[in-house]
């Protein structure tokens, strides 16, 4: 599948999810529109009640981390979200920064894009906006961001290269990002690692731990840091629709993991 397909994926079934409740999302391969069982998935998703400026509208359930926790983010400061959804972080992030600061959420999705526009009408601020683009080639000027973050949206992204180039030109010189994304040790299975559906359900389009950080450094980005890891357990019964006894046994055997990680860097 080339990447404008699994772009076309992603944009599609996010925009479903834009729909549904965080019960829901929780509760169906990671927002899934198709029914895996009853599993809980909130293994995936950290839980945001605790965070000041915590929006339960804009939680949709979708993360793998909190970004902003490690973030660094002070009054004052221009905060970009990567594939910001609803709203949830740009919302916890405008708590921080203040009046004083502005808050900007990227994403390609127009639903998401709508339903953020709702949120942050109703909470009437007007330094937090939500703007449509591509990770990939943001629309936005050079230089213009004290931080930026993300929470499990990278991993969908099919040049993670580029991504970390563009996170590169739109932060200030000192500024830094951190991100929450989901990254595997090991050779995932191939048909996890291929199949459509998990790639738009935050497993499948995660890329080996070694060769994400690489990226990064490939960059230049300093003090690169590793906050938080947390593996990911998928359940048997949803690793059975795409594995057979003597791959599932393998997998579950080996040293491979998918695992969640908030790490950061700064750019020089």
């Amino acid at each position: 599948m080339n990447p404008n397909n699994l772009k076309l994926i992603v944009q599609e079934k996010y925009g479903e999810i834009a729909n549904q409740s965080k019960l829901f999302n929780q509760s169906s391969c990671c927002g899934s529109t198709n029914s895996c069982g009853d599993m809980d998935y909130t293994i995936f998703s950290d839980d945001y009640q605790g965070q000041a400026g915590y929006n339960p509208d804009a939680d949709l359930g979708l993360g793998c981390g909190i970004p902003t926790q490690f973030a660094n983010i002070s009054k004052g400061d221009s905060v970009l979200d990567l594939g910001s959804g609803a709203g949830n972080d740009c919302f916890v992030a405008r708590a921080i920064v203040g009046e004083t600061g502005k808050v900007t959420g990227l994403d390609f999705t127009d639903a998401m894009l709508q339903k953020a526009d709702e949120n942050n009408k109703k909470l009437g601020f007007t330094n937090v906006n939500f703007v449509k683009g591509d990770i990939e080639e943001m629309p936005l000027p050079d230089q213009s961001f004290d931080v930026v973050v993300s929470n499990c949206v990278l991993n969908l992204v099919p040049d993670k290269e580029k991504a970390f180039e563009q996170i590169k030109r739109v932060l200030k010189v000192g500024g830094h990002f951190c991100v929450s994304d989901v990254v595997i040790k090991g050779d995932l299975p191939e048909k996890l690692q291929k199949d459509a559906e998990m790639y738009a359900g935050c497993v499948s389009g995660a890329i080996e731990l070694d060769v994400y950080m690489g990226l990064i450094k490939k960059q230049g980005f300093e003090k690169v840091e590793i906050h938080k890891q947390k593996e990911i357990a998928i359940p048997e019964e949803v690793l059975k629709n795409y594995l057979n006894p003597k791959e599932l046994a393998e997998f579950q055997n080996g040293e491979t993991g998918i695992f969640s990680i908030t790490v950061s860097g700064a750019r020089a």
